[in-house]
């Protein structure tokens, strides 16, 4: 029997997930409503905690559902990253540039006004952290974009493309924990409308697992209602750093050619 790659033994777990009904239903509440406790979402079912619990764990486990710690309450929110991984591989290849940004897949971020993302990657914390921080590598999976920086707490970073007249987006390094946790403020100045937003927050956190590494991405700090340019490319980018880490190769989809 051939050996399944990471990538494609990953999606079975994510099609196992979604092949039920009640955990598509739990994934459609937390499209409506991010960041709810279980005894928000138990009242939407005509079932038991535990049954709701069960399904929320593998939900989990497919990497479809991510949890976060707020005081006493335990908040899942929805983390569309492995979907984006099926729509790289079968979708895009189909779909026009735009689709590709995923705007569709949430239409307004709701209170606590905070973008939850995970990803695991078949790699090393050091070599992930690499991949983060390193100029040259971040083009490879960030829109063609380099971010350079000295990475010292306090210090400033700045993001630009080629083809751009001036910088995408700046801000400052506000945690530098190598190779664990990047806290930055960032002010997005790619477009007009994106600038009107004001100053954001992003959180890197690197967790070794085995062999591999959960990283996960918090972009917070937003208004409620923000503009879907400042956090929807993340599925696109974490895919790429995934399948660049992971193989070697670039993702060619209309949406990671979209400002290359």
């Amino acid at each position: 029997m051939t050996n399944k790659s990471p990538i494609i033994a990953g999606m079975d777990v994510v099609f196992r997930a979604l092949a039920d009904p009640t955990r598509r239903s739990l994934l459609d509440e937390l499209f409506r409503k991010d960041g709810q406790t279980l005894s928000a979402l138990e009242e939407r079912f005509s079932m038991t905690r535990f049954g709701v619990m069960k399904h929320l764990k593998q939900l989990e486990a497919a990497g479809l559902v991510v949890t976060r710690r707020r005081g006493r309450e335990k908040l899942h929110y929805l983390n569309p990253v492995p979907i984006r991984l099926v729509h790289d591989r079968w979708v895009s290849k189909y779909a026009e540039p735009w689709v590709a940004a995923l705007s569709g897949l949430k239409d307004r971020l709701e209170h606590p006004m905070e973008k939850v993302f995970e990803i695991y990657i078949r790699t090393t914390p050091e070599r992930l952290w690499e991949a983060i921080t390193d100029a040259e590598i971040r083009s490879k999976y960030n829109f063609g974009s380099r971010v350079t920086s000295d990475w010292t707490p306090g210090s400033r970073f700045e993001m630009n493309h080629p083809a751009a007249d001036g910088p995408l987006g700046e801000g400052e390094n506000l945690e530098v924990d190598p190779p664990r946790r990047l806290v930055q403020n960032m002010v997005a100045l790619w477009s007009d409308d994106v600038k009107s937003e004001g100053t954001s927050r992003v959180t890197w956190e690197i967790e070794q697992i085995d062999d591999s590494c959960r990283l996960i991405v918090t972009h917070d700090q937003l208004r409620e209602g923000a503009n879907e340019e400042l956090y929807g490319g993340w599925p696109m980018i974490l895919s790429g750093l995934k399948t660049w880490l992971e193989t070697g190769d670039l993702l060619t989809t209309p949406g990671s050619l979209m400002y290359g």
